[in-house]
């Protein structure tokens, strides 16, 4: 795997440097010291993978993946973003997402303890061999003499369920999450209807302004999910990164659960935690959604929803940053349909749509 290293700390050119020099697979085909410097090495050097930090020198890293996208398209590498933990850091991450990077990963962890910098050391690792993989595989598909591959029909929404059949959607959602969230949430026309709640893989920080930035994007509202809370209809609830998510059934209403435990989940949300829960507590009236994603986070769960009667449907493989999560699941034979963020977002929209009614939602019987 080609990578390049753009940073304007020469400290963090030379951890990351060691980091992949150490690791199976890689190779660091160069650096670069600020943004323009990164447009000018993409173009001759040709990585698998740009690193990228956000704030640099002369040109911004979100400049500079706005240049290395007009440049190259989806022939450019896959980048990963290099963010810092505060709020203004986190807003600026899910805008080079929007941008078209694949990924972000947090660096205060990198050269403070030995746990947190072998964290670091294991997630930069996976998540530069995962979008990279799928950059390569993607422009494969690309050439001109690849074949076109034949895409399975839609399915109508009263082909899955019939109106008034679902209480509740829940959306599992992981790497290049963040932008297909912003489809499915713009496409949703109403500000009534079903409630949906959603597990994403990223830090507290970055999830909260996550609900923030989806919150403006359509009626709905989109806000961090917080325990106890009775779920409303027209509502959209984020799990905050780093706790589980779960929905709960008691005295005929439907409830958040927001909890620490499992500690030790792989994943903080976990799909798996939220699907289980959605799985007992609203059975058959569910919907569940699995978005683009390393691993199989969610595939358990889904297996649990479809038991208890619900429906799975998933991103396709060719609109997926990493086609994970939803081959899992899609591979398990869980899934009614595979679809694109546009057609996921057109059914969403039906589907809330044919469940018109305000208030806090009561659980059917």
């Amino acid at each position: 795997m080609r990578v390049l290293i753009a940073d304007d700390s020469a400290f963090m050119r030379r951890m990351l440097t060691k980091i992949f020099e150490a690791g199976r697979g890689f190779e660091v085909v160069g650096t670069a010291r600020d943004g323009a410097d990164a447009v000018k090495k993409c173009t001759e050097l040709k990585p698998d993978v740009l690193t990228l930090d956000v704030e640099m020198p002369n040109m911004s890293g979100l400049e500079a993946l706005r240049r290395i996208r007009a440049d190259h398209g989806a022939a450019g590498p896959a980048v990963l973003m290099c963010s810092s933990l505060t709020e203004s850091g986190s807003e600026t991450a899910l805008e080079a997402l929007r941008l078209g990077a694949s990924d972000v990963i947090a660096k205060e962890q990198l050269g403070l303890s030995d746990e947190q910098t072998s964290t670091f050391r294991a997630e930069l690792l996976t998540k530069v061999r995962a979008i990279g993989l799928q950059a390569r595989r993607a422009r494969t598909l690309q050439q001109p003499t690849q074949r076109p591959v034949a895409t399975a029909s839609v399915p109508r929404i009263g082909e899955l369920f019939q109106p008034g059949q679902l209480d509740l959607v829940a959306i599992g959602s992981s790497t290049g999450g963040p932008p297909v969230l912003e489809t499915l949430v713009t496409a949703i026309q109403t500000g009534s209807g079903l409630p949906v709640v959603i597990a994403q893989h990223m830090p507290a920080l970055f999830t909260k302004s996550l609900a923030s930035r989806l919150d403006t994007v359509g009626p709905a509202t989109v806000k961090l999910a917080q325990d106890g809370e009775k779920v409303e209809r027209g509502h959209v609830y984020v799990a905050e990164g780093g706790k589980h998510l779960r929905v709960r059934r008691r005295a005929g209403r439907y409830l958040l659960e927001v909890s620490g435990e499992p500690a030790d989940a792989l994943y903080k949300p976990s799909v798996n935690e939220l699907f289980a829960s959605v799985a007992g507590a609203v059975g058959s009236r569910a919907l569940g959604v699995v978005l683009t994603g390393m691993g199989d986070d969610g595939s358990e769960g889904a297996r649990s929803m479809v038991q208890a009667g619900a429906k799975i449907v998933a991103q396709d493989e060719a609109s997926c940053v990493v086609y994970g999560m939803p081959k899992a699941v899609t591979e398990g034979g869980l899934t009614s349909a595979s679809m694109s963020p546009d057609q996921l977002g057109r059914m969403l929209a039906a589907a809330i749509e044919s469940t018109q009614s305000g208030g806090v939602l009561r659980a059917s019987a």
